[in-house]
């Protein structure tokens, strides 16, 4: 079962905060992102959590 976070992310196409949810990953640094999709224009969005 992955986690899930929930919050604000900067879309970047949009130039706007927008609140979605999207799964928490660990990259190769062992920092946590949380990578969701835009609800409005379906960007992929990250956001950097810190670390594990």
């Amino acid at each position: 079962m992955s986690e899930t976070w929930s919050g604000d992310f900067y879309c970047v196409k949009c130039k706007e905060k927008r609140e979605t949810s999207g799964e928490v990953h660990v990259s190769d640094k062992g920092t946590r992102m949380a990578k969701g999709i835009c609800p409005v224009c379906g960007t992929k969005l990250n956001r950097i959590l810190g670390k594990a």
